[in-house]
């Protein structure tokens, strides 16, 4: 159960036929499911709250030029996990968003706490639930994930799942992407509005 009595056996874990076979689209059907990590130490999970798209033939995504060693798992069918460090010091978590064989992937950018609080806390070394997973670093120290987890399939129980209890989402804003320098004014980040666990600047989450 999570700190709110709430079992964690009303999640299922997302079918593969549900995931629209598009970036843009999966990144905003994204919002509002859940995110589930489970660990030695119990299970963590949070509702997803913001996401970035980086679609196919998209300058600012990893598979603009072509398939790596690194990136293979951005070319996997649709709702896998590829993991990759940026600046050498913090995770990143996208789900691979199209066709096998076609590179495009969603950044999970956000999650409200939902699940296992205190082991997040613990993950992160603070008290401040707020900051626990607002932005993809956070997020992924405070569910522990990196690299071994690259390539994982999001559509079956394992060490981390998609899951949905069924909730709406409610309102979804749209805004340009954050900390990128390549194709900047594209609206292609989605966002719970009003939601006090989104990151990025104040200005693009009205």
């Amino acid at each position: 159960m999570n700190e709110c009595g709430e079992p964690l056996a009303q999640l299922r874990v997302l079918n593969r036929a549900e995931l629209p076979v598009a970036s843009v689209s999966l990144a905003r059907f994204l919002i509002g499911k859940m995110l589930v990590r489970v660990l030695d130490g119990g299970v963590a999970a949070g509702r997803i709250v913001e996401t970035e798209a980086y679609g196919i033939g998209d300058p600012a995504g990893h598979a603009y030029r072509g398939i790596t060693l690194r990136n293979h798992s951005l070319f996997l069918e649709r709702g896998h996990a590829y993991v990759y460090l940026a600046y050498g010091t913090s995770f990143m978590l996208n789900v691979s968003s199209e066709t096998p064989g076609v590179g495009a992937g969603v950044l999970i950018r956000s999650i409200e706490p939902t699940y296992g609080i205190a082991l997040m806390e613990r993950n992160r070394d603070t008290r401040r639930v707020r900051d626990l997973a607002r932005g993809p670093g956070r997020l992924c120290v405070a569910l522990q994930i990196d690299r071994r987890l690259d390539g994982l399939d999001f559509c079956q129980t394992g060490p981390l799942w998609l899951g949905s209890d069924g909730r709406p989402a409610g309102e979804i804003g749209q805004s340009r992407r954050v900390g990128i320098t390549r194709a900047t004014n594209r609206l292609l980040r989605f966002y719970n509005r009003s939601n006090r666990f989104v990151s990025g600047p104040e200005a693009l989450n009205r």
